[in-house]
């Protein structure tokens, strides 16, 4: 681990240790807070020390951006990493042969213009990270927070999963040629990714609890067995989960979107990247940070409450409720660190409903795009932001997609079939959802029958 290069700095305290000496569950020891990872000779101006000495710890910004330019045409198994490509603003290994890689990030950007007319809004873009190797951002973090287990001399990883987490971490494992542990709660975990865990051959436990319930009994097992925790507590799942944010500074010529839209769950996957780019600032690669606002499930709002009742001062956990799985989390670990950078960026944290998120998730289908519920609570949000005016016609937005349409094909399927949603939770979006709505219809094995069902459905298409 090159300890000379990072450290790790307690959120809470300030307190700071070299990695080695993180606990099994990387809290802090004097008050109970998360680590993140701290480059400290980035912080040095003009990259120079006090002594007046050159800096060779802290990047050249310049060259960074023609470095990793070039390597997108490398054949080196490394650069074909969306994460490893930029290795630079991730120096946790002591060796970087010791990194584990599915050729993770690189993942597209895609353009929205149905979805930007309908809203009024210039640019709108979607970061799908649903199109990484697993099907879901946890991949990029994965690949990093794994890469240091295996470098550590760690047999065995474990996490305790809504489903995403499970099938990245039992991949990586995998790959790695180590052992790996799941803990799922009973029958709330989306099938499709319950079986990617069991596939890439993780011993996995169904919990008769919540995800919370796992997360505490993960917690007492990591600290009995020489096991590595591999949830986002974890402060190097972070650092993989940041480079999205280069991906998108890339994409816009070193330039920034004004807003970003990001899912809330745990809520460290907006954490990681207001961490991107306050890095990418304080170095120089670009001059302004975005606004950043996290997006939860109303049935799964621990954050969006406390903003409304004292701005995301406190939080009081919830029994978290929504068929967005991958967000259905309570008592978020990195809230603090999400607080900060909707605080910093001058962003928004705001609930949608069950409906307006399947609308929404419906609408980006018609962009040819697909994605999991909770990826979808982005443009639901979004919708509010737009009517609030709090997002101008001339901005650019980027939607965060987290996951794979394919990681719940059921949810997709019930919202077709109409029996997605309770008549009570449809009433207020019933018209979106019945023009949205494209359930397959039995017909007889004709062309007459086929075109007897195009010309009665002709005034829905839109």
């Amino acid at each position: 681990m090159n300890d000379n290069l990072h450290q790790l700095r307690c959120f809470g305290c300030g307190a700071r240790i070299r990695g080695e000496q993180a606990n099994p569950i990387f809290r802090c020891a004097e008050c109970d807070d998360l680590f993140e990872v701290e480059y400290p000779g980035w912080a040095l101006a003009n990259g120079t020390t006090r002594t007046g000495q050159s800096n060779t710890d802290r990047p050249n910004a310049g060259a960074l951006k023609w470095l990793w330019r070039e390597r997108r045409a490398s054949s080196e198994l490394l650069d074909h990493s969306g994460v490893w490509r930029f290795r630079e603003l991730l120096p946790i290994l002591n060796n970087f042969g010791h990194a584990v890689t599915l050729r993770e990030g690189n993942t597209p950007l895609y353009h929205l213009p149905r979805t930007a007319k309908a809203l009024g809004v210039d640019q709108l873009y979607a970061k799908h990270q649903g199109m990484n190797p697993t099907g879901s951002f946890k991949d990029t973090g994965m690949t990093a927070a794994l890469s240091v287990a295996k470098e550590r001399g760690f047999e065995w990883v474990a996490c305790a999963s809504t489903g995403n987490t499970s099938a990245a971490m039992a991949a990586y494992a995998a790959r790695a040629g180590m052992k790996s542990l799941v803990l799922i709660p009973q029958g709330k975990i989306a099938w499709g990714k319950l079986a990617q865990s069991m596939d890439y051959g993780a011993v996995t436990c169904q919990l008769k609890t919540d995800f919370d319930g796992c997360v505490r009994v993960l917690t007492s097992i990591v600290q009995q067995a020489p096991i590595y925790l591999l949830n986002s507590v974890n402060p190097y799942r972070l650092e993989g989960q940041k480079t999205p944010a280069l991906e998108i500074a890339e994409a816009f010529d070193w330039s920034v979107p004004e807003h970003i839209l990001v899912p809330g769950g745990n809520l460290a996957n907006g954490s990681a990247l207001g961490k991107g780019f306050r890095e990418m600032k304080a170095l120089g690669l670009i001059s302004r940070l975005p606004t950043i606002s996290v997006i939860q499930a109303a049935g799964a709002n621990p954050l969006a409450r406390s903003f409304v009742r004292d701005g995301g001062q406190t939080l009081e956990p919830v029994k978290a409720k929504t068929r967005a799985t991958a967000i259905r989390i309570g008592n978020p670990a990195s809230w603090r660190k999400a607080a900060q950078v909707i605080h910093e960026t001058g962003g928004w944290c705001l609930d949608v409903s069950e409906a307006e998120i399947a609308v929404a998730k419906a609408e980006l289908g018609r962009e040819g795009i697909g994605c999991e519920p909770a990826s979808a609570v982005t443009l639901a949000g979004l919708k509010k932001l737009v009517v609030d005016g709090k997002i101008a016609p001339s901005d650019t937005v980027v939607l965060l997609l987290t996951g794979h349409t394919l990681k719940d094909a059921d949810y997709t399927i019930d919202f077709h079939r109409g029996t997605l949603l309770e008549p009570e939770e449809a009433a207020p979006v019933q018209p979106e959802i019945d023009a949205l709505r494209r359930n397959a219809i039995e017909v007889d094995a004709t062309p007459e029958g086929v075109f007897a069902v195009l010309e009665q459905i002709q005034s829905r298409w839109v």
